[in-house]
């Protein structure tokens, strides 16, 4: 995959974790870093699991659960 989707999907699934976990987003600079780091986060837990998600949707998906898990992470130690 290119640079160019990579920064699609990275500020995609930064918009949608950012959604799911606080109602809005981070911008789109915020987006795409979450999303980005998210996507190697949820390749990561995937691999243990098992799972494989190949393509655009696959890619977006896996970025997208990695960016939660990654907010959620990040909201448990904030409020520690």
């Amino acid at each position: 995959m290119g640079f160019i989707a990579w920064l699609i999907i990275g500020g995609l699934a930064g918009w949608i974790a950012g959604n799911i976990m606080r109602g809005g987003g981070f911008g789109i600079l915020g987006n795409i870093g979450v999303g980005i780091v998210g996507a190697v986060l949820g390749g990561f837990l995937f691999s243990l699991l098992g799972l494989q998600a190949g393509g655009f949707i696959g890619s977006l998906v896996t970025a997208t659960v990695g960016a939660v898990v990654l907010l959620w992470v990040i909201s448990k130690v904030r409020s520690a």
